[in-house]
């Protein structure tokens, strides 16, 4: 089969590798699409594979169908479709022993410890990772941005929102326009993205979200002019700039929560004013990291699959650009060298 490996920081290529197969609980999924994540381009280019382990299969953010499975696994579940969770947590520390897999201590990861999703098929431990769609409808294209839906309905969920609040968010890219949608959907009073690029501003307000460009206008006062002279309840800083940051922190109102979804990409120092401010308006502030894929209180995963299910979460217009596997390595490339303007890029099987 094709897969797509990095062999050494810049080194990204297709390769023929064995097809795997599925042994005990083992499940084989032959991949439907597969996003490239904003982890994944520093990863190829800067920074190697997690524990430096060559040559790796990239791709995390995937989806496919049951076509094998392992001895122990009963084969009805062979023809099912859905995405695949990629965290594979060690179940054993105390993070995984109260159900937080996201925190293990000691996890494996498809896409960037093992083999992921830019191949035409992949190796998946269990039916555990497995999140079934009961929707054929739904594309594979769809599918495979449910890992970064999740993670933006997770920071949601981190700020404590409730039904009429208001909300900022920092970052118009796809992750930022996904919590504005999943905001939308639980029933916000007002939603603002923001970013400093224009071309993401301007595709982001054609998605019909309000977005504001913070190099050109006030944000605290042309938030407060658009909310009834009132700060947001809640603010997501996604783009982790220590400048956004700092914003935020002016931007709150008093008693406000900020969710730092965004990793931080630069030195992320604060200003002295801005410190002071958190202690004056006793801001709650709060990190998000991943997503909880757990039934108690509620498994994200598969409120993320049901939302896409039932049509009530919308993702496809967020991708901008697909690739097969022959072209993967150009695109990441170019998306590296910012020869392109990109919203969501992905891999599809489909793609000629």
């Amino acid at each position: 089969m094709k897969a797509v490996q990095l062999f050494k920081i810049g080194d990204f290529r297709v390769v023929d590798v064995p097809k795997p197969v599925p042994k005990g609980d083992q499940i084989l999924v032959q991949v439907g699409s597969c996003g490239i994540c904003g982890s994944d381009i520093p990863r190829i280019f800067e920074l190697g594979t997690s524990k430096q382990k060559y040559p790796l299969t990239i791709g995390h953010e995937f989806c496919g169908e049951i076509v094998e499975v392992g001895e122990k696994v009963d084969k009805k579940n062979i023809g099912k479709r859905g995405a695949i969770f990629p965290c594979i947590p060690c179940k054993k520390c105390d993070p995984c022993l109260s159900g937080h897999y996201a925190m293990c201590e000691d996890y494996d990861y498809l896409g960037s410890r093992s083999d992921g999703g830019f191949s035409e098929y992949c190796l998946v431990p269990s039916l555990w990772h497995f999140v079934e769609s009961n929707n054929n409808n739904l594309s594979d294209e769809e599918l495979s941005m449910v890992e970064p839906c999740t993670v933006a309905q997770h920071a949601i969920r981190r700020s404590d929102f409730t039904a009429g609040n208001s909300i900022l968010i920092f970052g118009a890219g796809p992750i930022g326009q996904m919590a504005a949608n999943w905001a939308k959907i639980f029933g916000a009073s007002l939603v603002v993205l923001v970013d400093v690029v224009e071309e993401k501003v301007e595709f982001a307000r054609k998605q019909n979200h309000i977005v504001l460009n913070s190099t050109k206008v006030d944000i605290k006062e042309e938030f407060k002019k658009i909310n009834n002279q009132k700060l947001p309840d809640v603010i997501i800083e996604g783009t982790g700039s220590g400048n956004a940051l700092c914003q935020a922190i002016e931007c709150c109102k008093t008693f406000g929560t900020i969710v730092l979804m965004g990793n931080p990409n630069r030195d992320t120092n604060i200003k002295l004013s801005d410190h002071s401010l958190i202690l004056r308006k006793e801001l709650n502030i709060k990190g998000s990291w991943n997503s909880h894929y757990n039934n108690s209180p509620i498994n994200e995963w598969y409120y993320t699959v049901k939302m896409l299910d039932e049509e009530k979460m919308k993702v496809k217009n967020l991708i901008t650009h697909k690739s097969n596997l022959n072209n993967l390595p150009k695109l990441c490339e170019d998306i590296y060298k910012k020869n392109i303007s990109i919203c969501k890029a992905i891999y599809s099987k489909n793609e000629k």
